[in-house]
Order: structure tokens, then C-alpha cells, then sequence
């Protein structure tokens, strides 16, 4: 009987031993599969990351690829911007001759301007139109007001200086006087007392 109970104690060891051996399989397979889960997900967070970053990059070289595109286009504005008051004197030397004896040099100066003016206007040049036009606040600078009845409020009257862009871009807003209501006729329409009278 004893070499039977031995025989028991000694299988129930092997089988506890058994059962730790296995217990122990189970935790190593289970930490194994967690490690494995830890590597899947910091895996897929780099991949996650990766993309942003090439997501990022294209963006950046678009960016950088519109504004490169937009200081080619804009590349001479401060050029053209520098030669307005060059534009400037030609005009006025011109307005100034057109009454004088100097008729071969004032001819020469029209074709010297006319020639430069092409050059710009090729390089996106545009003259703003202000005389006769609506007053436009993004293009126009008021700098004096002129009471007119034959004309609506707020028509350019006179040009004092030309105004200029480079393609789309402002250089320089024209200066120009703008009509207005005479103050009687304005007062008239505003008055109340006036309503009714024949």
C-alpha cells in the first residue's frame, strides 16, 4: 500500500508539476501575445505617423511651390513701382511743353513714354481708369470734393495723379477729386418741410 500511495503522491506531483509547467506555457504565451498586440499597435501608430508626415511634407512643397509661382509673377512690382515717378515726369514735362516751341523735343518725349509704358504694361503694368469712373475706395484716394448738379454724388471729376497696378496687385491708388450734391439741393431733399409744397 505504501509503494501505492507512493505512486500516487508521486503522480499527483507530476501532474501538479505538470499544471505549473502548463500554467507557466499559458503566462508565457499570454505576455508573448501582449507583446506582440504592444508591437501591432506601435507598429500601426508609426505607420499612422509616417503618413501624416508625407501628408505634411506634400503640403509644405505645395505651399512653398504657390508661393515660389506668386514672387515669379510679383517678382517686378517693386521694379515697376520704383519707375511711376520716372512715368510721372514725362507726363509732366509733357503737359508743360505742349504750349512751348520745343515741338521736336516734345515729340521725342511722346515716343519715349509711349515705348516705356508698352515695356511696363507687357511686364503687368495697368493704368487705373479714375476720370469720369464711380469712386472706387480700393483703387481711388479722394483728396478733394467738388459740388456738381450735373453729375451723381460720388463721380471721379479730376485726376490729380494716375493710379497703377502690377496684374492684380495695387502699386498706387490714383488721387482724385470726387463730386458731391450741392448742400442746398442735398438739404432740400432731406428736409421734411419741403414734402408737399407745389
Amino acid at each position: 500500500m505504501e509503494e501505492k500511495e507512493k505512486k500516487m503522491h508521486e503522480e499527483e506531483k507530476t501532474k501538479t508539476a505538470d499544471k505549473q509547467e502548463e500554467t507557466k506555457k499559458k503566462k508565457k504565451t499570454a505576455k508573448k501575445d501582449e507583446e506582440i498586440a504592444s508591437l501591432q499597435e506601435e507598429v500601426e501608430s508609426l505607420k499612422d505617423r509616417l503618413l501624416r508626415n508625407q501628408a505634411e511634407l506634400a503640403n509644405f512643397k505645395r505651399r512653398m511651390n504657390e508661393e515660389r509661382i506668386k514672387d515669379l509673377k510679383y517678382a517686378n512690382a517693386e521694379l515697376a513701382k520704383s519707375l511711376l515717378p520716372v512715368i510721372d515726369s514725362f507726363r509732366l514735362a509733357l503737359e508743360k511743353e505742349k504750349g512751348g516751341k520745343g515741338k521736336g523735343h516734345l515729340k521725342g518725349f511722346e515716343m519715349i513714354l509711349r515705348d516705356f509704358l508698352k515695356a511696363l504694361e507687357e511686364a503687368g503694368l495697368e493704368e487705373i481708369e479714375a476720370e469720369g469712373e464711380t469712386f472706387d475706395p480700393a483703387v481711388h484716394q479722394a483728396i478733394a470734393k467738388e459740388e456738381r448738379n450735373d453729375l451723381e454724388e460720388g463721380i471721379v471729376t479730376e485726376e490729380f495723379q494716375k493710379g497703377y497696378k502690377f496684374k492684380d496687385r495695387l502699386l498706387r491708388a490714383a488721387m482724385v477729386k470726387v463730386s458731391e450734391r450741392p448742400k442746398k439741393d442735398a438739404e432740400e431733399e432731406t428736409d421734411p418741410t419741403h414734402e408737399g409744397e407745389c
